[in-house]
């Protein structure tokens, strides 16, 4: 079984082109924290994952996630090998994300594809344990 899951903070910008025939693909990395401190500096260490999306997932990814924003990526991990210009065997060892889960609000202050929601301070949950008034017409169903 080859199955990866991790959740971390997008190291830099993702990485968004094309292929020829128009398929979307995004690269990133993700910083995953180890979940053990240093023992020497007491401090937490991170792991720099490389991941590769493709299609209408990586443009989601590409218009709504900027450096620092915190992901889930649900995967496989991926070995591969290519030729360099020094014609030098070069191995890569990746994730291939099947699914990305974006695990806080996009920057309302990113430009991105539709309109921004407006933003609201209530609380939702206000009215706990207080009856509230529903109609017939209010139900999805």
């Amino acid at each position: 079984m080859n199955r990866t899951v991790l959740v971390g903070r997008l190291v830099r910008d993702v990485d968004l082109r094309y292929t020829p025939n128009g398929v979307a693909v995004a690269n990133f990395a993700i910083a995953v924290n180890r979940p053990f401190k240093n023992k020497e500096t007491n401090e937490t260490e991170a792991d720099f994952i490389n991941c590769v999306i493709w299609r209408k997932p990586a443009e989601n990814l590409a218009n709504y996630m900027k450096k620092g924003s915190q992901i889930g990526v649900d995967g496989r991990l991926q070995s591969r090998t290519y030729q360099d210009k020094d014609e030098k065997t070069v191995y890569v060892t990746e994730v291939v994300a099947d699914s990305v889960q974006f695990l806080e609000p996009r920057d309302s202050n990113k430009s991105g594809g539709g309109q921004d929601q407006p933003q609201s301070n209530d609380n939702p949950f206000k009215n706990d344990a207080e009856p509230i008034s529903i109609s017939s017409d209010d139900l999805p169903f």
